[in-house]
């Protein structure tokens, strides 16, 4: 019998542990995938499997429960000559437009003051953005409390002797869908601050120190060269404030109920009334994907301008 050589032996251990490294390699490159896989796979059908079904729904004449009589596009046609979708259409530009323009600028103020290293900037960071922790549920039902004519600021000022002064917009068929703006911008400008006070606080301090020695006051050093820079910042919180805003619908439930009437309603609250309790799911079906294309109006634009801005960067 032929000896083997001693290179060859040796050729033959390290192709022994080569192999076992590759293996163990593949393992390690594999295994977070095999662990994530589950939780994507349920991941993937509840969230983008139900929002195909929610748009085969909206193609059927489906009423109390799901049924597949596709109509085409009439319940489409049927939602764009309803009176009360028109009301939640306009309600949600009047809310969604306020609510992201006073949160942007309120909380790009808090956060330039705050920015100028005051003191107890620790406590008046966490009082602004306490809000943020509660649920809009909770929110809805303390302003609720708050602007009730009978109990709440009306009362109160009324008491201290101002007979005259009201302030009854809850109950004000016109001026109730601003009391949704209130309630939303109390709650979210904290967390905008978040945003903006940890986008200057990323700035560089030397283009600010440049800039006053130029001779550039600080309000305008922070108008054309501070604001300019949080341009990703901005981006982020338009982005999630309009998501906010289009999916609104505890908020409503607590503190107006959508009422007087259906005066303060927006377009899930809609959705919600004729889908579940009005026995039209494929018109509320019809609603809900309106309400996806408008959060898919605001994501794709954001999308494109950060992936643009990246491969020319």
């Amino acid at each position: 019998m032929k000896p083997v050589s001693t290179s060859a032996a040796a050729s033959a251990v390290a192709a022994s542990r080569t192999g076992h490294r590759t293996s163990a390699a593949r393992l390690q490159e594999w295994l977070p995938r095999l662990v994530l896989a589950p939780s994507a796979a349920i991941s993937l059908f509840f969230v983008y499997g139900f929002m195909l079904w929610t748009f085969v729904l909206s193609l059927t004449g489906s009423r109390m429960l799901p049924s597949y009589d596709f109509v085409g596009f009439a319940q489409y046609a049927h939602l764009m000559g309803n009176e009360r979708w028109w009301v939640a259409a306009t309600n949600l530009v009047i809310f969604g437009g306020l609510f992201v323009g006073i949160c942007l600028v309120l909380g790009a103020w808090i956060a330039i003051l705050l920015d100028q290293r005051i003191r107890q900037e620790g406590a008046l960071r966490t009082i602004y953005l306490y809000p943020m922790a509660l649920s809009f549920i909770v929110t809805g039902v303390v302003w609720k409390w708050l602007l009730n004519p009978g109990l709440g600021i009306q009362a109160m000022v009324r008491g201290w002797g101002f007979e005259n002064f009201t302030f009854d917009w809850l109950v004000d068929p016109d001026m109730a869908v601003y009391t949704l703006v209130i309630a939303a911008v109390w709650q979210a400008s904290g967390f905008v601050m978040a945003l903006f006070l940890a986008g200057l606080r990323g700035i560089d301090d030397s283009i600010i120190k440049a800039a006053q020695l130029d001779g550039a006051s600080l309000p305008r050093i922070y108008w054309r060269v501070v604001i300019p820079c949080l341009r990703p910042v901005v981006f982020s919180a338009v982005m999630i404030l309009s998501h906010i805003a289009i999916k609104s619908f505890d908020l409503v439930v607590a503190l107006t109920g959508g009422g007087p009437g259906y005066s303060s309603d927006l377009p899930a609250t809609f959705m919600y009334a004729h889908a579940f309790t009005r026995a039209q799911i494929g018109l509320g079906s019809a609603s809900a994907m309106l309400m996806l294309g408008g959060v898919l109006a605001i994501l794709i634009p954001y999308l494109y301008s950060e992936l643009r801005s990246r491969k020319h960067g």
